[in-house]
């Protein structure tokens, strides 16, 4: 049984005269101890999928169909109180800028012991001294006198780490972690993304990575969602969506990865802009942004389609007319 499955999540956002159709049919399972990694351009939905999952959206968006099931339940349902016991012990979240998400008026230790107190019934002392276990487990040097400093006596790299430390408070089942490197240098960068993959050999936590960076991908997870428009276009394992990847979308992300071996380098880059979810398109979100879109790309939505036992993509190039299709509209021009 499958630790996390989402079927068919449809999320809205209400602007004053429109409704943002943000997040649109999107499905995945997640296995215990597994990394699934989202990635997508800004506004794809990733976001909004995981804040749909843990009832975190703004007051504007609310879940208009789809089904969650968190560990043999379904939460769908759930209502704030059941959310909020949840939330913090079972599933976390690492957001994307330390700075915001740690409270600069509180020390960091009573912040970790807030979470604790909130969800373990532990003494002063044992919240405490699992604070300090927590610090030292993140990798942070001399844990017992950060305990006692404030966000803005530490560094970028070490506020990253301690809200890995607050999300990882109470063992949860899975740990969402939300662009969690995009405020920081690159060292950092790998580091915390080494730490993670660490962390969660030793507490055997699954990991949800939201990313716009395809590059940060391959050493992290083993599984991928590429999300475009709302909607999941491909998925599958590392190697299905690195080395077989299949629908133009993911190719086009793949390609404007830099190279670092390629002396002078010409950033490729995907013509285009996003589509208006406020009035979504209907064929392929990609469609008016794909050199291979046919004409039915434009007009009818594709089936997800089951490429190989873990891949799946959602491109009429997989359809078994397509390549007399793309040759007919060829000859025609």
């Amino acid at each position: 049984m499958s630790l996390l499955e989402v079927s068919n999540l449809h999320i809205s956002l209400r602007t004053q005269d429109s409704v943002v159709k943000a997040v649109r049919g999107v499905s995945f399972s997640l296995e215990p101890k597994d990394t699934l990694a989202i990635v997508g351009e800004s506004g794809s939905g990733k976001s909004m999928t995981v804040k749909g999952i843990m009832k975190l959206l703004p007051k504007a968006g609310r879940v208009t169909d789809g089904k969650i099931v968190f560990d043999g339940t379904d939460i769908t349902q759930f209502g704030e109180r059941q959310m909020r016991k949840l939330n913090g012990s079972e599933i976390s979240m690492i957001f994307q800028d330390p700075m915001t998400s740690l409270n600069p008026t509180m020390t960091v230790g009573k912040q970790i012991m807030e979470v604790l107190h909130e969800h373990k019934k532990m003494s002063a002392q044992n919240q405490k001294a699992r604070a300090v276990e927590l610090l030292s487990l993140v990798g942070i040097s001399s844990p017992e006198k950060r305990f006692g400093q404030y966000p803005h006596q530490l560094s970028g790299g070490m506020r990253q780490r301690v809200v890995i430390a607050i999300a990882l408070a109470c063992d949860p089942k899975i740990l969402v972690a939300d662009e969690p490197t995009t405020a920081l240098d690159v060292t950092i960068q790998a580091q915390i993304l080494e730490l993670m993959k660490s962390l969660q050999d030793k507490i055997s936590t699954s990991i949800i990575l939201i990313t716009h960076n395809l590059g940060v991908v391959a050493n992290i997870a083993n599984k991928v969602a590429v999300m475009y428009g709302g909607e999941i276009v491909e998925s599958g394992t590392v190697d299905d969506i690195f080395y077989e990847a299949q629908h133009p979308y993911t190719l086009g992300l793949i390609a404007s990865i830099p190279k670092i071996h390629e002396e002078s380098v010409t950033l490729k880059t995907i013509p285009g802009t996003p589509p208006d979810l406020i009035d979504p398109p209907a064929g392929c979100p990609f469609a008016p942004r794909c050199d291979k879109a046919m004409k039915i790309c434009h007009l009818r939505q594709p089936e997800n389609k089951q490429i190989s036992g873990t891949h799946r993509s959602a491109c009429w190039l997989q359809h078994s007319m397509a390549k007399q299709a793309a040759e007919k509209e060829e000859h025609h021009e």
